[in-house]
């Protein structure tokens, strides 16, 4: 067995927050969550159809990933995708943590601590995930510094891409 429960502080959410996984009828907030994420972490103008047809495909088809939503009051606050990757070094499955993105109006309330928690739970629960990555803009700090203080560290990898498309 690979999955194990894992170990960090609990805090109070600032704000009330259900975590629930998405549905379809979360693919417009989604997407423009993704192309707000795109502007703000990257200066990238995505075309919104081409990422609409992306969350719905994924919506769709659970092998590629999973969604999760924080709702607060009925809305949603911030959203957090999984994708898979196979390990045959492990013989496990790392969770890759993507598209995260928080609305500005629940930042600072620890809504991506609850979507973390959550998902992390989950990978500890299951037999075959051997851990959890992300990527992270290098200069951007203050998320280095959320991701640290939940546990995660820098492995020693390097993100290295050849693009097919454009974004």
């Amino acid at each position: 067995m690979i999955g194990r429960p894992l170990n960090f502080r609990r805090e109070d959410p600032a704000v009330p927050i259900e975590i629930r996984p998405a549905t379809t009828a979360d693919a417009e907030r989604i997407a423009d969550f993704n192309a707000r994420l795109a502007a703000e972490t990257e200066n990238k103008r995505l075309d919104r159809p081409t990422v609409l047809a992306g969350v719905r495909a994924l919506l769709e088809c659970p092998a590629h990933g999973r969604y999760f939503v924080a709702e607060s009051g009925g809305e949603v606050a911030g959203q957090l995708l999984i994708t898979y990757e196979w390990s045959d070094w492990r013989n496990g499955q790392f969770w890759w943590i993507q598209s995260v993105y928080v609305d500005p109006g629940f930042r600072r309330q620890g809504v991506f601590s609850q979507l973390y928690r959550h998902v992390a739970a989950l990978a500890g629960s299951e037999d075959r995930v051997c851990g959890i990555r992300l990527y992270v803009e290098e200069h951007n700090s203050r998320a280095l510094a959320t991701y640290q203080a939940l546990g995660m560290s820098a492995p020693g990898y390097r993100v290295m891409e050849v693009s097919l498309v454009q974004a």
